[in-house]
């Protein structure tokens, strides 16, 4: 990949960790002085809650500047970006309204597409080295317009006895994805919520490897409170506590994603 890499995060299992990861690989990216746009594509609004305190995420949702209302009016979604408190760090917040954006999409004319052309102008720009986009936990239509928008899939698994479930299905509607978007990658899948002492982690990470193609990312990330106190705060873990093993894990992998789509380059964090 050259020039913006648009990268989603997508699980149809809720609890996988997928928004967290989203945040901290962003942030992570914008430590090693990338410049960053996140896509909050979720109605929950946890992407935007991880950089902002909660009235402010509700105003952006009541607001006119939200994705919601860019994919409503399939506009430039460029004017709808916010700068965040994070330097080389900015977000396209989301809605609750999000909820209803299948119906909204339904009767669109190439309506996979939509996301991608609402983003066109901000890759085209170059603004940004990364774009990351947190999807909602479902498989449809506004989920395979994210994967439709990006050029690369990474996958948050969750250690536990129901972290594998719906994975097939998962993988399944990539390859309907594929049809018409053959060009996206799996850039792999990243177990998270791990518990070292139970051994639902090595059971997950053994049926993963038994999977054709599938490559797992050498950097899993453990259970650590630390995580859910930077929620609580509205930072990612590696500003709330970048000494922390979360935060340490985190790094970790956001140096993998920056190896696996930047082939051949060197990291080194930014003072």
């Amino acid at each position: 990949m050259t020039g913006t890499k648009v990268i989603c995060f997508a699980n149809n299992k809720g609890g996988s960790g997928k928004s967290t990861t989203c945040s901290n690989v962003g942030y992570g990216l914008s430590a090693l002085g990338k410049k960053v746009l996140l896509v909050d594509g979720d109605m929950q609004l946890n992407l935007s809650l991880s950089l902002f305190e909660e009235e402010q995420v509700l105003d952006f949702a009541r607001s006119e500047k939200n994705l919601y209302e860019g994919i409503r009016r399939q506009a430039d979604l460029t004017g709808f970006i916010v700068k965040s408190p994070f330097e080389n760090l900015d977000l396209i917040p989301s809605s609750t309204l999000m909820c209803s954006i299948e119906y909204e999409l339904f009767t669109k004319w190439q309506r996979e597409y939509i996301l991608k052309k609402c983003m066109a102008n901000i890759v085209s720009s170059g603004a940004y080295d990364y774009i990351l986009i947190d999807a909602p936990p479902t498989l449809g239509g506004w989920v395979m317009n994210i994967l439709c928008a990006s050029d690369a899939v990474i996958i948050p698994v969750e250690s536990s006895p129901w972290g594998m479930f719906g994975l097939a299905n998962m993988f399944e509607f990539l390859g309907e994805v594929r049809q018409i978007a053959p060009n996206l990658e799996t850039g792999g899948v990243v177990i998270t919520k791990v518990d070292t002492r139970k051994s639902y982690f090595r059971q997950t990470l053994d049926t993963l490897k038994e999977l054709d193609g599938v490559k797992v990312f050498d950097t899993y990330i453990r259970v650590d409170s630390g995580v859910e106190w930077s929620q609580d705060n509205h930072v990612p873990i590696m500003a709330y506590r970048k000494n922390s093993r979360s935060a340490g894990e985190y790094m970790e992998l956001t140096r993998e994603v920056v190896q696996r789509f930047e082939r051949g380059s060197t990291v080194c964090i930014r003072n």
